[in-house]
């Protein structure tokens, strides 16, 4: 018979005693963990927590050996397009969040407080902490690190500040993301201290490549794989997942293509809005001119319904 694994818990000064599969499933319903959306690719590449364990030692120059320490608190309603572009956890009293981008995003700090906030809502709970006693409440130091990919250049690391969002300055709090360029080239240091990270940006850089040359994007992620995986590299991960690696792509692109034309489409609409802004007031300065509808229609290339609803209006 297979023995239950048994977690013991400090519970008001008091050690308890519990089922490690309830523990688990209990800490999935506080923070509401995500076990259904798709992640992103980079998200997918480090899901398992000894290579994120790898990541995060690179990244805060620290030397943690045991993925046990790492506790997951990603949230679940922090989907984009149905998929998962972030993972937070707790480590050595430090709340971490990561986030990968390929597009430059200045508002990071702001959902990356609105996001921290919602995960402490799931730590106090889990943790029984009163915040209205009159005792002070520890809680873990926030760190919020973007990883971006994107083509636009930047620096190897940039801070965003949240003050620099507010109207006014001299405000009374500030949240910081620091954000980390994983173009292959950059953060050597890092990537040195991290080959999964490497291997990654390496793969990226290899799509793009591929692109360059006049592959679709379908067969550029195709013969980078097969040249990835004939050099080693993120040859273990590619082998096991290469048609689900393929479609986190497709899918991310399409998701850009989408919000693309829809900012397209929006700034057509504004600037429809404009011309016919345009097109009312003049009509109107005409028509208070005493100039007949008739012209006006000519002029402008409104009805005469519209010019007559637009007097209306002024009256």
């Amino acid at each position: 018979m297979k023995q239950k694994q048994v977690l013991e818990i400090i519970y008001d000064d008091k050690t308890v005693k519990v089922r490690r599969s309830w523990f688990t499933n209990f800490l999935y319903r506080i923070f509401r963990i995500n076990r259904k959306h798709k992640d992103r690719l980079f998200i997918k590449v480090f899901s398992d927590k000894n290579e994120l364990l790898k990541l995060y030692n690179a990244v805060n120059h620290s030397c943690y050996t045991n993925a046990k320490d790492l506790i997951i608190t990603t949230l679940e309603d922090a989907v984009y397009m149905g998929m998962k572009n972030d993972c937070s956890f707790l480590i050595g009293n430090y709340l971490n969040l990561y986030e990968h981008q390929s597009t430059f995003n200045p508002n990071m700090p702001l959902r990356g407080l609105l996001y921290f906030a919602g995960v402490l809502q799931g730590y106090l709970a889990v943790n029984q902490m009163d915040i209205y006693g009159e005792n002070l409440i520890k809680i873990p130091t926030p760190k919020y690190v973007v990883f971006y990919n994107g083509t636009d250049t930047i620096a190897d690391r940039v801070e965003m500040k949240l003050s620099d969002a507010f109207e006014n300055p001299g405000g009374c709090m500030e949240f910081t993301a620091v954000m980390l360029n994983i173009n292959l080239g950059h953060n050597k240091k890092i990537m040195e201290q991290c080959r999964l990270l490497e291997e990654y940006a390496i793969f990226i850089e290899q799509i793009r490549g591929f692109q360059n040359k006049g592959y679709d994007l379908e067969d550029a992620i195709d013969v980078a794989s097969e040249y990835c995986i004939e050099h080693d590299v993120l040859k273990k991960f590619l082998l096991k997942n290469r048609n689900e690696v393929r479609q986190l792509i497709l899918t991310e692109y399409d998701a850009k293509k989408h919000m693309a034309i829809v900012a397209k489409n929006a700034l057509e609409r504004g600037r429809e809005e404009g011309r016919k802004e345009e097109k009312n007031n003049i009509a109107r300065k005409l028509r208070k001119q005493g100039l007949p509808v008739s012209n006006i229609c000519e002029l402008t290339g409104l009805s005469e319904e519209e010019i007559l609803l637009l007097e209306q209006e002024e009256n």
